[in-house]
């Protein structure tokens, strides 16, 4: 059986964007939003499946990001919420685990797959981009959604308009999360390797970006709009996305029962509306976001 211990949460998110500190929280992040997540009565499992495991406990325990606005970010009751907490709720739904019985743990870029390799978490669902590297130690179900890489920068900056004005300009530093698929894609377009910054999370670049340490920060283009979208027009959103990031649900490795199982409960989320309602409910009350489509799954392996 896998560890279902319960995470104490370490910190409160004082204001939008003050990110607490490690650890889990039980309790439902939905807070009362039309999309509810169904809770299946007494579901049937294979015997010996990950699926019959947590609905045997009745709980599990989900890994996601504490400081990402609209995907997930702890509220003032130490809960996190978002769109990744939403999808995250509908999937343990389908075993028989209601929101309150989920022990929610952080899930920082670089520690992902060592909570899912340690068994810490059952899944993590934190703006996971599928790459082959991580698909060597974990198994992704999905994706669920499709970013794009863009860059951040105080409003009052001119110089940076595309990840190619960072080669011409040395001495603009970015600032992305170690672990992260965009601290590496930025690499390619830097004048040396010392202007790029790199912390734990988003909220410590947002702070370096503040206080003039770093001019820009780079991850993907929805939760950086989360960002401008708090920030009372402090920070804007430039050039294009320069990247395609598919966000996977992260699970043990080699538990392809479970993944194809992950992946006919993302549609059926599609398929009755949930998904569309998350979205509009979380990321999608960010100005210039659109309703995605679910995408096509991949193949589990």
């Amino acid at each position: 059986m896998r560890n279902r211990s319960l995470a104490l949460a370490a910190g409160l998110a004082t204001g939008a964007l003050v990110l607490a500190g490690c650890g889990g929280d039980s309790g439902s992040g939905s807070g009362g939003s039309e999309a509810e997540p169904t809770v299946a009565e007494a579901p049937e499992f294979p015997e010996g499946s990950t699926m019959a495991e947590i609905a045997d406990a009745g709980s599990m325990n989900i890994g996601t990001k504490y400081d990402q606005p609209g995907f997930g970010l702890l509220n003032l009751e130490e809960v996190p919420e978002g769109f990744d907490v939403r999808i995250a709720e509908y999937i343990a739904g389908q075993m028989g685990v209601a929101p309150e019985d989920i022990s929610w743990t952080e899930a920082p870029s670089a520690q992902r797959e060592e909570l899912i390799a340690s068994g810490d978490v059952d899944m993590v669902v934190a703006t996971y981009t599928i790459n082959d590297e991580r698909r060597e130690r974990v198994t992704f179900a999905g994706p669920y959604y499709v970013a794009g890489q863009q860059i951040l920068v105080a409003q009052d900056n001119d110089v940076i308009t595309s990840p190619e004005d960072l080669t011409d300009n040395p001495d603009q530093v970015v600032c992305s999360v170690t672990g992260s698929t965009p601290a590496e894609n930025i690499r390619q377009y830097l004048a040396s390797p010392d202007q790029l910054v790199e912390f734990g999370v988003y909220e410590d670049c947002i702070s370096a970006l503040d206080n003039g340490q770093v001019q820009a920060v780079t991850t993907d283009n929805v939760i950086l709009t989360g960002f401008v979208a708090e920030s009372d027009g402090a920070y804007k959103l430039v050039g294009e996305q320069f990247t395609e990031e598919p966000y996977g649900i992260g699970i043990e490795k080699g538990d392809v029962e479970f993944c194809q199982f992950i992946n006919d409960a993302l549609q059926q989320a599609a398929d009755e509306g949930y998904y569309e309602e998350a979205w509009t409910e979380t990321a999608g009350q960010f100005e210039g976001t659109e309703v995605p489509e679910l995408p096509e799954p991949d193949e589990c392996v």
